[in-house]
């Protein structure tokens, strides 16, 4: 389970689909007090952030619309209570350098910023 904390423009495909699809189940978690997974470290750093949840949810609608995917799955902010909106201060697990890191080892089409490596030389 994973939001990352960097520009849903620099995800890859697969990564943002899955980002997107793990932001709906920590949303559900929180906003219904569900059990599975409620003591993940990913899951309680948003508790009692929804509000910031949101907006990020609100990245990834616009970067899947604009890469030509459907989204027909809306967050309804209205529907949150006070207590769990939150402040819209973040909380890192990892810094978003960290996370560009960690990115760039997966060998995915995520813009990290990072140079590819040249092949090695067969002389």
């Amino acid at each position: 389970m994973r939001i990352w904390d960097i520009p849903a423009r620099r995800l890859c495909r697969s990564h943002l689909l899955a980002e997107h699809r793990e932001l709906h189940a920590i949303w559900s978690i929180i906003l219904n007090g569900k059990k599975g997974y409620s003591r993940h470290p990913e899951v309680l750093r948003w508790d009692g952030k929804l509000g910031t949840l949101w907006l990020r949810h609100e990245e990834q609608r616009k970067e899947m619309i604009r890469r030509g995917f459907e989204h027909d799955s809306p967050l309804h902010i209205g529907d949150v209570p006070k207590e769990l909106v939150g402040d819209g201060n973040p909380c890192y697990l990892e810094t978003p350098s960290e996370q560009l890191r960690r990115l760039s080892r997966k060998g995915c089409a995520c813009d990290t910023g990072a140079t590819p490596q040249s092949p090695p030389n067969r002389t």
